[in-house]
């Protein structure tokens, strides 16, 4: 059987490498950013210093997709068409999300900024629901994302803060994950047409490019000084947003909305596994239970319906 890139990743094990690696990939950003800011010293309320460090990973990440398709011999050129479809990817997916959420996290905390995280998914069910006649909410889908978000609470509560208030803060963090949820569907739609290399590359650069700007008018265009070990991280960020955009935009090319959206409930919790590992944070027992939530969450979403019963034999019917 020829393997094309349609099966692999219509495949139930495709599914799980392409969207549990590209949510590994995301959230092993969390760790990896907050040692960033550590070599350049960049303070929590830098906010523009933030926006231009995202500008840098996502134009770097976007420039190594292009290298990449050039090495494959592919067409980086202007595809005709693509401008519209590309510019509003790259405006919620790249720009406006990050935008929102750096500022939305200078002024909350970690354990509201995890929680909030998880209405991704939520985001971006309703507004397929509302895009795609034949990816509805369904009970199913509804009960698995109850128990996925409930691995979310869990895992953003595991450090035994229990305090939660809502203000501009929060409410840019949710702006920042429904423009994420609006982005990952958009991107659906214009895969069908739009190769996915040149779609997700020329997004990224749009925004970052974008966010570069932003972040420069406040900050300046290179206040940094980059270390070896801080340019080393930075080529990381980049390398994970590039891979993890390509499997992640793929699989949705491929797949309901619905079921690929509750993978997304997987960023946390491998942030609070690698935040444990890499800044030797502590790793509480209630970080497994929320892992084992956001699996059934998974499961539930993921597992087909039962099939209607057959239509009753002679036999059945004499019985």
């Amino acid at each position: 059987m020829k393997w094309t890139t349609e099966k692999i990743f219509t495949h139930p094990l495709g599914i799980l490498a392409a969207a549990t690696g590209a949510t590994f990939l995301w959230g092993s950003a969390f760790p990896i950013i907050k040692l960033s800011y550590a070599e350049l010293e960049i303070g929590k309320g830098q906010v523009y210093e933030q926006i231009l460090f995202a500008g840098f990973r996502f134009t770097l990440a976007a420039l190594l997709i292009l290298a990449l398709m050039k090495l494959m011999g592919r067409s980086v050129g202007y595809q005709r068409g693509s401008w519209q479809g590309v510019a509003k990817i790259g405006l919620s997916q790249t720009l406006l999300q990050y935008v929102f959420f750096y500022y939305g996290m200078s002024g909350s905390t970690g354990v509201q900024g995890s929680i909030l995280a998880g209405t991704t998914s939520f985001f971006q069910i309703l507004i397929a629901h509302r895009m795609y006649a034949d990816d509805r909410i369904t009970s199913r889908k509804l009960t698995g994302l109850v128990v996925g978000f409930a691995g979310v609470v869990v895992v953003g509560l595991s450090g035994g803060a229990t305090g939660v208030h809502f203000g501009l803060a929060e409410v840019c963090l949710l702006a920042a994950m429904f423009f994420g949820g609006l982005g990952n569907v958009l991107s659906k739609k214009e895969s069908v047409r739009l190769d996915i290399l040149y779609m997700t590359s020329y997004q990224m650069l749009l925004g970052g490019l974008a966010l570069s700007a932003i972040g420069a008018a406040g900050a300046g265009v290179m206040p940094f000084d980059f270390t070896w070990r801080a340019l080393g991280m930075l080529i990381y960020l980049a390398v994970l947003s590039a891979l993890g955009f390509v499997l992640w935009n793929t699989a949705m090319k491929y797949n309901q909305v619905g079921s690929i959206s509750m993978y997304l409930f997987l960023i946390p919790v491998f942030g609070v596994f690698l935040s444990a590992w890499l800044l030797t944070e502590p790793l509480h027992w209630t970080v497994w239970l929320a892992l084992a939530l956001v699996a059934g969450g998974i499961v539930i979403v993921s597992r087909k319906p039962a099939a209607a019963d057959p239509a009753p034999t002679e036999a059945r019917l004499k019985a």
